[in-house]
């Protein structure tokens, strides 16, 4: 794909509570794109799960009332050939949108926990960014700490707890804890409480958490650092960076990470974050080991939580970053139309998936005799 004329896709927005933030990280990606020479077709997700094809280069109000005007209803055709379809109208008949890869651009809900990832596997779109499988152990902070433990990476106890109580008993002998979604990213719905019974109260009222909440002893010594990395065209890593959080807050929230224009690149920080060297470089290994760990693809940021006195734990992993980290790629300097042109080499250089029926040679079925018979 190292041609620069190559069509491509852009998807962004979907039916999550991080749709607007993909909107302006899908934007983004298409100027930059289109303003190195490729041919950029955006593929608008509704918050009502329907699909679009929208004209133009339209700026972030025209999303304000949901699908801008001028746009062409989509259909997503499953199977070899499948893909994007514009649908046909009564004078027009349908047609293919071109492309020889998309970039996702979804952050949050069915665009990063692999629902999306799988139904473009499914359709043979080649796509950038994290595998269905990438998606989904990223998006499970349950799943993601269990294998951090199991691989002996620092990360704080995590336990389960639904409305009906902790499934394991609470991560520690008593509160503070830090409530956060299984299933979720942002800082939406993550909140402090005192005790036991009320974060077992918060999952069974909050809506964040119908699916379940992961739960953490909280520390108050602990400040949040990020790193990104991208795997193509080899495993580089970005500056660590320390952000802000507003004056008071418990944790870094929604507002303090998007509520600028620009996603996270608005928001305040430190970076590079002022680390001792030997903390530097052992979030740098561990963030490495995750890479092979989690199966990253793409480009992605990994969060920690460092103490004064050198204490490193594995925090989360997010898989499609608000506006692909763009901001942490000072040392080195990676400048954001390289970043997305060499997730989208990597797409081709990289497929998502390899089927095969190897194996499938008929020998069960001739073996079985009658489905009668099995079912006596």
């Amino acid at each position: 794909m190292g041609g620069r004329s190559v069509a491509v896709g852009v998807v962004f927005g979907g039916p999550s509570p991080e749709h607007d933030v993909s909107v302006l990280t899908g934007l983004q990606a298409a100027r930059a794109l289109a303003g190195s020479g490729r041919q950029v077709s955006l593929l608008y997700w509704s918050k009502a799960g329907e699909w679009y094809e929208v004209a133009g280069s339209p700026e972030a109000e025209a999303f304000l009332e949901g699908v801008p005007r001028g746009s062409a209803e989509l259909s997503l055709v499953s199977g070899p050939g499948g893909g994007f379809v514009v649908k046909g109208g009564r004078f027009a008949r349908e047609r293919k949108v071109p492309m020889e890869a998309a970039l996702v651009c979804c952050h949050g809900g069915p665009g990063e926990d692999g629902t999306l990832q799988g139904l473009l596997d499914s359709c043979g779109v080649s796509y950038a960014g994290p595998t269905a499988a990438g998606a989904a152990l990223g998006m499970d902070k349950l799943a993601f700490g269990g294998l951090m433990t199991a691989a002996g990476l620092p990360t704080l106890r995590r336990a389960l707890v639904t409305g009906d109580g902790f499934v394991d008993g609470p991560p520690g002998p008593g509160g503070p804890y830090i409530v956060k979604p299984r299933f979720g990213g942002s800082s939406i719905g993550i909140e402090v409480v005192d005790d036991a019974a009320t974060a077992t109260a918060l999952a069974k009222s909050s809506r964040h958490l119908r699916r379940g909440g992961v739960v953490e002893q909280w520390r108050g010594d602990l400040a949040d650092v990020n790193i990104a990395v991208r795997t193509w065209p080899a495993l580089q890593l970005s500056a660590i960076e320390r952000p802000l959080r507003s004056t008071g807050r418990e944790i870094l929230s929604y507002s303090d990470k998007y509520v600028g224009g620009q996603g996270m690149v608005s928001a305040p920080r430190e970076l590079p974050a002022k680390l001792p060297a030997d903390t530097a470089d052992r979030i740098r290994q561990l963030a490495a080991a995750i890479v092979v760990l989690a199966g990253v693809r793409g480009v992605a940021r990994i969060d920690f939580l460092v103490g004064e006195q050198g204490e490193i734990f594995v925090n989360e992993i997010n898989t499609i970053p608000g506006s692909m980290s763009k901001y942490l790629w000072v040392q080195p300097d990676v400048q954001f139309s390289k970043l997305l042109h060499d997730m989208l080499d990597e797409a081709a250089a990289r497929p998502s998936v390899a089927y095969t029926s190897e194996g499938a040679d008929g020998t069960a079925l001739r073996s079985a005799g009658s489905i009668a018979s099995k079912l006596a």
